[in-house]
């Protein structure tokens, strides 16, 4: 048998010409897409920072912890305030600024002071009016820190500065003034 040959196939020609390779990007094309990318990766990097740190307790900051002014000896104290037990307070607070703090005990070797030390040296001897005083600085005490604290000696030794009896005594006078102690 014979054998026909098979019919030829014919290709089309391309008409349309290969792609011209992509134009180099610009500066400012490239710095825009590092810009997207690095934008993406700090969005995620602020996400796994938020999973990471959520069980983390902190505390707010209170600003009177962060502002805070150079102490001097030259410092005068304000203006007294009328009631005994409040101007009793604001010496106090003035005796710490310019004597010094201490924990631990009434008074320290150097002559800086507790809080109940500076009450006290600042009473005169009143003991009505000391009494008054620490009474009025525990209360402000546990305004701020809450009932678990049971004493004014116990408060001052619990802190390694004088920062948070300091306010806390400057508070105390501003609390007494307020109820005309």
């Amino acid at each position: 048998m014979p054998t026909t040959p098979a019919p030829a196939i014919s290709h089309p020609t391309p008409t349309a010409a290969a792609p011209a390779p992509p134009a180099a990007l610009s500066l400012e094309e490239r710095l825009a897409f590092v810009n997207a990318a690095m934008t993406v990766r700090l969005e995620e990097a602020a996400v796994a920072y938020e999973v990471n740190s959520s069980h983390i307790d902190i505390e707010p900051v209170d600003l009177a912890d962060v502002v805070t002014l150079p102490l001097t000896p030259t410092l005068q104290p304000r203006t007294p305030y009328p009631t005994p037990v409040a101007a009793l307070l604001q010496r106090a607070h003035h005796r710490l600024l310019t004597g010094g703090w201490c924990s631990g005990a009434l008074v320290d070797e150097d002559g800086a002071r507790c809080m109940l030390g500076a009450i006290r040296i600042e009473a005169r001897g009143d003991r009505g009016l000391e009494g008054g005083a620490a009474a009025v600085l525990l209360d402000a005490i546990r305004r701020q820190f809450g009932d678990h604290v049971d004493s004014v000696p116990g408060f001052n030794d619990s802190w390694t500065d004088g920062r948070h009896p300091l306010r806390m005594l400057d508070q105390a006078a501003g609390l007494a003034d307020a109820r005309c102690l």
